[in-house]
């Protein structure tokens, strides 16, 4: 069959295997818009070169794939496809991933069975002084958080250069849970010299000196949902003590996060009380 031959749009769908109402959904979403419209009756016509795509559509949202991301596959050139559809599955798998570890999780936590999957780390404590810090905070999703933390973080510390650069570990405070429910919001800090505060041009503010309870963890931990692990073991240290937290949870980053490896310790969960 020639590419350019023009089908009607009941013969089309039915080649391509796509109703009359998909094809309508994705005329409105620009995906297949039709080739010819008549202006009498608005019947509408597909070459029939335009097959494969309408497969391949009919593949990807087999696979759960959002309609702006096939969008995406279609625009490129067929040479990067295979690799926009391979990038999407690793978001898929490691998102199933995280939802097969919480999942494990939520079932220790009915059965008040305590298992592999609770943070067993040990609890320290440390003062730590007021410091003056650049900020930026930002609500969030889970899914938008790992991309915020590093972004910020690259342009607070580009901001702390004209005061000598950071004077300590950079941190992210949690002033609000975020999860699929709550969008925090979560803010980024680095900590620059006070007394260097007149060559700033960014937001400063001063976090209060505190006594802190932490616990340690490496890179491959710190992925969500894992970390809520972290988060819980040193909240019920707390507790459990009999104190209670007195600003609200975060954490410090003290190594190079791009050189890390999975198992090198990179991050303190901590609790100030």
């Amino acid at each position: 069959m020639p590419d350019d031959e023009l089908l009607s749009s009941g013969e089309f769908g039915r080649r391509a295997r796509l109703s009359a109402k998909a094809l309508r959904l994705y005329e409105q979403q620009g995906l297949l818009v039709p080739d010819e419209v008549d202006a009498a009756n608005r019947y509408r016509r597909y070459r029939a070169g335009r097959l494969a795509d309408a497969r391949l559509i009919v593949w990807l949202r087999r696979l759960d794939m959002p309609l702006a991301d096939v969008a995406r596959v279609l625009a490129a050139p067929r040479a990067e496809r295979a690799g926009l559809v391979a990038d999407y599955w690793e978001q898929v798998e490691a998102r199933f991933a995280a939802q097969r570890w919480l999942a494990a999780r939520v079932r220790e936590e009915v059965s008040g069975h305590e298992g592999g999957h609770i943070m067993t780390h040990t609890v320290h404590t440390r003062d730590v002084p007021a410091q003056l810090v650049l900020t930026e905070q930002r609500h969030i999703t889970p899914e938008e958080l790992p991309g915020f933390i590093g972004q910020a973080m690259g342009r607070l510390l580009a901001a702390a250069g004209p005061a000598g650069g950071p004077a300590g570990a950079p941190f992210v405070v949690y002033h609000g849970e975020v999860n699929h429910d709550s969008d925090g919001p979560a803010e980024v800090c680095v900590p620059v010299d006070p007394d260097a505060a007149d060559k700033l041009d960014a937001p400063t503010r001063t976090e209060p000196a505190h006594r802190e309870a932490y616990v340690r963890i490496t890179k491959a931990q710190v992925g969500f949902p894992q970390i809520l692990s972290a988060f819980d073991a040193v909240f019920r240290w707390v507790t459990e003590q009999g104190h209670s937290t007195a600003q609200a949870p975060r954490e410090v980053y003290f190594a190079e996060w791009d050189a890390a490896k999975p198992d090198d310790e990179v991050c303190d969960v901590a609790y100030p009380f």
